[in-house]
């Protein structure tokens, strides 16, 4: 009923209105699409959880799927502090950040049009390393520089981030007006080499030919921070800077953040490879690309790609891929982190689980033969061992102390699941 809603959020995709996200008295969100946007073909879902309706959607889905867009554990409750409000309240966070968010949505009170993009806009000012290494040490206290006055930023996830845009190489922050370019991610002090590792694990699956977000190890006042490029942020040659809209698997299934591990109910391959099926453009292609982020998941030892750590984009043609692979870090090299997989490799848990059955077990889940699974994982396997073996990769990263041992411990796995493929 309209006399139970308190509040309302107009929610936009560039300079259109989608829909109204509102809040009742008793706490429960709901939303519902423009009339507009439902009657233009040319106007897309957006979310696979919610397809074009007149009717509304209920409260479990708008915080599976709105919900999904703010930060995650000890960040999520970090911005509720300094904002004054509460950390379960997702409609006040969304109020407080939803200027600029993951993929092309924002979030204004009704009467509020998000700024025109300005071709000729004022540049903003770099920061000093001063600045910035002052910043990095705010993150911890207001994570995403939350109630200082600055632009309305959020993203999901559990490790910190700040959304930042480059000046001729030097970094600076957005405004309301200026979407943000780039991702800093500051180095945990209790995860120390988390930057070059994940920066190393991006530039190999590069390197072999897998599609990922790209990303620049840096530092400043002794912090270390990776510097990564936003995939779903388009800059033109008259400067103007485009958002695109993606969501992770967790939104894309209406699962909320707090089941994003299948271990608590959350998606699995065989969803996930589902998904992709059904929400692509071109199915057989983005599958193979699935697959192939599995197998260099399980290579690298990377226990935690869950179902947040995948993406659908939507590209400017219209065409949904599946988005540039990002947060790819060998998590097994930390002793108090847990080795077993987010998400189960055909009912393996461990590279040392992974067996014939777990093969064949996995194929079923993509819907394709244990034999291409396996001429898959060799591929894979050899494509690692051949880029590790030439010590190119380890020279590049020469500032990132561990790579060498990182390299020699991600080998030694390529080779040893390319002997259980061949098995």
């Amino acid at each position: 009923m309209k006399d139970d809603i308190l509040h309302r959020l107009i929610v936009w995709w560039d300079q259109g209105v989608v829909g109204t996200l509102a809040l009742n008295r008793s706490g429960a969100m709901h939303f519902v699409y423009d009339a507009g946007w439902l009657d233009d073909a040319a106007c897309p879902a957006l979310s696979q959880a919610l397809p074009k309706q007149a009717a509304p959607f209920d409260d479990a889905l708008c915080k599976a799927v709105f919900g999904g867009l703010l930060p995650e554990e000890g960040q999520r409750t970090a911005i509720a502090r300094a904002l004054g409000i509460s950390a379960n309240n997702p409609f006040r966070l969304l109020a407080a950040l939803g200027g600029d968010v993951a993929g092309a949505l924002a979030f204004l009170p009704e009467g509020q049009s998000p700024p025109a993009p300005l071709a000729n806009a004022a540049p903003l000012r770099p920061l000093s390393d001063a600045e910035l290494s002052a910043t990095l040490d705010r993150l911890p206290y207001a994570p995403m520089l939350a109630g200082e006055g600055l632009a309305r930023l959020s993203l999901a996830g559990a490790q910190s981030k700040l959304p930042v845009l480059l000046i001729d190489d030097s970094i600076a922050l957005p405004d309301d007006a200026t979407p943000s370019t780039h991702l800093i991610k500051p180095e945990p002090d209790r995860f120390a080499g988390l930057a070059a590792n994940e920066g190393f694990c991006l530039a190999l699956a590069r390197v072999i030919g897998l599609d990922t977000a790209h990303a620049q190890w840096r530092s400043v006042a002794q912090k270390p921070f990776l510097l990564v490029t936003r995939y779903d942020r388009e800059t033109g040659a008259d400067g103007r800077t485009v958002r695109l809209h993606q969501e992770d698997f967790a939104q894309a299934l209406g699962v909320p953040s707090n089941r994003k591990y299948a271990t608590e109910g959350g998606p699995v391959f065989k969803d996930a490879f589902a998904l992709v099926r059904r929400a692509t453009t071109r199915p057989a292609r983005e599958v193979l690309k699935l697959v192939d982020a599995a197998l260099f998941n399980v290579i690298i030892g990377n226990a935690d790609a869950h179902a947040k750590n995948f993406s659908l984009l939507r590209q400017r043609t219209g065409e949904i891929v599946l988005a540039p692979l990002y947060d790819l870090v060998a998590t097994h090299m930390w002793p108090g982190l847990s080795k077993r997989f987010a998400m189960k490799f055909g009912g393996a848990a461990t590279l040392e689980e992974i067996d014939s059955d777990a093969m064949a077990r996995f194929a079923a889940d993509a819907s394709l033969t244990r034999a291409f699974i396996k001429r898959r994982a060799i591929a894979i396997s050899q494509r690692v061992d051949d880029t590790l073996a030439s010590k190119t990769l380890i020279a590049n990263a020469a500032e990132q102390t561990d790579t060498a041992a990182l390299a020699e411990i991600i080998r030694d796995r390529a080779q040893r699941l390319a002997l259980k493929a061949k098995g």
